[in-house]
């Protein structure tokens, strides 16, 4: 005869400490996109400000701050990858978290295809739907006594696309099995589309971006942030699932026992 092991179910701390390392790995990587793609457009839109903040002395509005930086740029840059560094960490910790307490319930054998699916439906939820209501910014542009409104209808958009991926994948599972995939397909675009044109149409418009700022530096610069998010969220689900076949070791046949006669 021949016994079989059961395949182990990993803990939770297991899970956890191979989630924090592939986001740390991602946000390093994120880092280094950022740092690349991102860093002289700041260094534009900051120029920008300071060029405009000279003329403040003529009218009379300037306060003698815009000569003080409590970081200076180069600290700035080197912190970017620490910055990149900790929000990984973060994000890996609570996808780790969402994968122990969702994993039964994803319809899919394959610990891989959880792990990235999971990744992805963040990516959506979290970054591409707030990115089509709200784009980042330079830090040249925003007005300072807005920041807590901002700040507000930011986190509800984040909110809204997190239930627009739940509405979406309720809406594949709503119809009975014998349904078109196509049909559920459809049904799933559908709910997830009406949750973010209501979210939307109910949060406010925010523009703060003055008519003289170049276009294509805001825009080169919003895609930079985009794609540091992109990059840093496909690292994260690659990283994530390439470390979970570890936790679960393949069965092993035990062979049959010689029996005496």
């Amino acid at each position: 005869m021949s016994l079989s092991s059961p395949r182990t179910t990993p803990s939770y701390g297991a899970l956890l400490l191979r989630g924090l390392l592939a986001g740390l790995i991602a946000g390093l990587l994120a880092g280094v996109f950022a740092y690349a793609s991102g860093e002289s457009r700041i260094d534009a839109a900051i120029a920008i400000e300071q060029a405009a903040a000279a003329t403040a002395p003529a009218h009379g509005t300037d306060d003698g701050h815009h000569d003080q930086e409590l970081v200076s740029r180069a600290g700035q840059k080197v912190g970017l990858f620490l910055a990149t560094a900790l929000y990984g960490v973060a994000m890996g910790g609570l996808l780790a978290t969402a994968y122990t307490v969702l994993r039964r319930r994803l319809r899919t054998p394959s610990d891989t295809r959880a792990a990235f699916g999971l990744a992805g439906a963040a990516l959506l939820g979290v970054v591409l739907v707030p990115f089509g209501k709200y784009p980042a910014n330079p830090p040249a542009v925003g007005d300072p006594a807005t920041i807590n409104q901002r700040t507000i209808s930011w986190l509800a958009i984040v909110v809204i696309g997190l239930v627009a991926v739940w509405a979406a994948v309720v809406a594949f599972r709503a119809p009975r099995a014998q349904a078109p995939e196509w049909l559920r397909a459809t049904a799933a675009v559908l709910g997830f589309v009406a949750v973010v044109a209501i979210g939307y149409l109910l949060l406010p418009a925010i523009d703060e971006v003055p008519d003289t700022f170049p276009p294509s530096l805001l825009w080169t610069f919003r895609l930079a942030s985009l794609g540091t998010q992109v990059t840093l969220w496909t690292a994260l689900g690659l990283a994530f699932a390439a470390l979970l076949p570890r936790l679960r070791p393949a069965v092993r046949e035990t062979p049959a026992e010689a029996v005496p006669a």
